[in-house]
């Protein structure tokens, strides 16, 4: 199996790349900063369309949408939440999704039983309403809002798409108060991977497999 991640430098990403290779599976992790990684800024168009002309004619068996960024931890509604947050929030965590799937669409059609798999967050249900970090919250049920709208578009093409929550991990973003560690989620990510199909497709679950309500 063919898997692209976008964001496998670090985290989860990362983990879930180690994951992967270690069942054997071929892996194509990206970076914004390239290096050992295939070169890509999932907020810049260009930078979308050289990935893909990089991976040219390869089959993609399962997309992973996992980059996105965390920028308004710790401001406060007096005044912080500045314009430039939300812009660059909605570019990595909603816009770079779309663009990675847009891309990657001829490879997915290329795969027998293609998946995307879209990290979002607890944080974009409507039933996990705890107040601040309104632009990282916002853009996470607007990354669940996407992936499913995908899941009901695709779904006739055989694509099937899966929307995640990887559980608080304690990673740079999820501090060192989380629940679990990167190698908890992404071994229990991987196996959600492996169960979605389009029976299940347009499903948003759980790192360790409860259905989570939109």
């Amino acid at each position: 199996m063919h898997v692209v991640i976008t964001g496998a430098n670090r985290g989860i990403g990362l983990a879930l790349e180690q994951t992967l290779k270690t069942e054997g599976h071929h892996v194509t992790g990206t970076s914004r900063t390239g290096g050992e990684y295939l070169e890509l800024d999932v907020t810049n168009a260009d930078s979308q369309r050289a990935m893909a002309q990089a991976l040219d004619t390869q089959p993609v068996d399962l997309l992973i949408c996992n980059a996105g960024v965390f920028l308004d931890k710790g401001q406060n509604l007096a005044d912080g939440y500045v314009p430039n947050l939300w812009a660059d929030t909605f570019a990595a965590n909603v816009t770079g999704v779309f663009l990675s799937v847009q891309n990657l669409l001829p490879n997915l059609q290329l795969a027998q039983n293609p998946k995307i798999a879209i990290i979002s967050s607890q944080m974009g249900s409507s039933t996990k309403v705890g107040g601040g970090s309104y632009v990282y919250r916002a853009s996470k049920a607007a990354t669940l809002n996407l992936g499913l709208n995908l899941a009901a578009d695709l779904k006739h093409i055989g694509i099937a798409v899966g929307i995640y929550h990887p559980g608080w991990v304690k990673t740079d973003m999820g501090g060192d108060g989380g629940d679990i560690t990167v190698s908890e989620s992404a071994t229990g990510l991987v196996e959600r991977f492996h169960a979605l199909s389009l029976e299940t497709t347009g499903c948003f679950e759980t790192w360790d497999g409860r259905a989570h309500p939109i």
